[in-house]
């Protein structure tokens, strides 16, 4: 599936014909089944993008490693009747990315070895990120310096290729996995002179390591567009701070820039970024986040209807292992301990997102699913709760199961990506 994304090129120098596509970042099955929902209805490729900690030879925090996120994604296509030939399966922030703490030798290593088990599983397209100091590294990375793992990075992918196209994104000015975690008053937009040394750089890199050939294949590249949230607020897109930056794509080949950390936009921001080259728009916890909020709707439904005892009580379940095991969320979240408290609740930054397969939190799902599907649910609970999937599902109630009001909240949350990246019709 290479060619829709490379199509994407031949679309950027045709104004009328600019269109883009929104990458999925979330190894959770109702994001999935709720994009590919959202693709069915809109037409075209879903891209869904495994990010490094999530899925890696050792299993990530979901405990899958790339060949099994690959057969995970095509079981669910089947069930959502999706079909296999309209997926592209990408890689995102693959590199030394999970093991900074160790010294670049060995996190290079371990880097090289997780981008060879994505290619070999049949991944397309490629985020290579090298960007962060390992353990043993200065504070920051010349773009040589970057230039030089992401070729190692690159040349340990076309060894595994199970003989696909392998398409490659790179940059030096990557946003922090995930969200910021300091204020964001601070943002620039990348320069144009520095995307310019970085392709510069990485071009020449690749062809002291005999990537010559592989270099029309590197079809984007990561920048800053202005765009980032943190805990509780969003900067949003403003075309005029990137309009340099924007020429840039008309003066080199085929090439896009890719967008990190859109999540949490208004919906006119994808439109612009879409037009101004940004082709690729990444989004991840903003679609975990729309999830939590259906999830503990439905809690709050069930516990109107059900007693105390036979509840899920899945938001306090979700609490407690957050506490229990506080290592994927102690570093971001500062302050008191309510503050603390509020923050694994509501951060934009979602870190609760890595609590989902906690077994206790499965189950309380489950039971939270199982409860509110032996009861009929009235009408004006689920106004009163999810007002909005109230409104968009209000003809159909009668007959839908609860989770089908969190797949059409994260549905909805995708709806503003889908609508900016669709093709332009005459």
């Amino acid at each position: 599936m290479s060619e829709e994304l490379q199509q994407l090129l031949a679309n950027r120098k045709n104004p009328s014909a600019r269109r883009g596509i929104y990458s999925v970042c979330s190894a959770h099955p109702y994001v999935i089944r709720a994009s590919m929902q959202q693709a069915k209805a809109s037409g075209g490729s879903l891209l869904i993008e495994a990010t490094s900690n999530q899925v890696n030879q050792f299993g990530g925090y979901t405990g899958m490693q790339p060949v099994d996120f690959r057969l995970f994604v095509r079981d669910l296509a089947k069930q959502e009747g999706f079909p296999e030939s309209r997926l592209i399966l990408g890689g995102d922030h693959l590199g030394p990315n999970p093991w900074r703490q160790l010294p670049a030798t060995e996190a290079m290593e371990r880097g090289e070895v997780m981008v060879a088990a994505y290619a070999a599983a049949g991944f397309t397209k490629l985020h290579l990120d090298a960007s962060m100091p390992c353990a043993d590294d200065p504070t920051s990375l010349s773009d040589a310096v970057v230039a030089e793992r992401a070729a190692r990075l690159c040349l340990a992918a076309e060894k595994a290729t199970s003989g696909h196209t392998l398409l490659y994104i790179i940059g030096t000015e990557v946003p922090t996995p995930g969200g910021a975690v300091e204020d964001l008053g601070h943002l620039q937009v990348t320069t144009k002179e520095a995307a310019s040394k970085t392709l510069r750089i990485h071009q020449q890199v690749f062809a002291e390591h005999g990537l010559d050939d592989v270099w029309p294949r590197v079809v984007g590249l990561v920048v800053q567009p202005g765009v980032e949230f943190n805990h509780d607020s969003v900067v949003f897109y403003q075309p005029a701070k990137a309009a340099r930056l924007a020429t840039l794509l008309d003066q080199q080949g085929p090439l896009i820039f890719e967008a990190h950390s859109t999540d949490y936009q208004v919906p006119s921001a994808y439109k612009d970024l879409v037009r101004d080259g940004f082709a690729i728009l990444k989004v991840g916890p903003a679609l975990t986040f729309a999830m939590r909020e259906a999830l503990f709707a439905l809690a709050a439904i069930e516990a109107d209807l059900f007693p105390h005892d036979a509840c899920s009580h899945l938001p306090d379940v979700v609490e407690e292992a957050m506490r229990r095991k506080p290592e994927d969320w102690i570093k971001h979240y500062e302050g008191t301990e309510e503050e603390q408290r509020l923050l694994r609740r509501f951060s934009y930054s979602d870190r609760m997102r890595y609590y989902w397969t906690d077994p206790s939190v499965q189950q309380a799902v489950e039971r939270l699913m199982a409860n509110l599907s032996a009861r009929t649910i009235s009408e004006t609970l689920i106004s009163a709760y999810l007002p909005e999937q109230y409104r968009r599902l209000r003809l159909a109630l009668p007959s839908l199961r609860p989770e089908a009001f969190v797949l059409d909240r994260i549905v909805q949350a995708l709806e503003p990506y889908a609508e900016a990246c669709a093709p332009k019709t005459p």
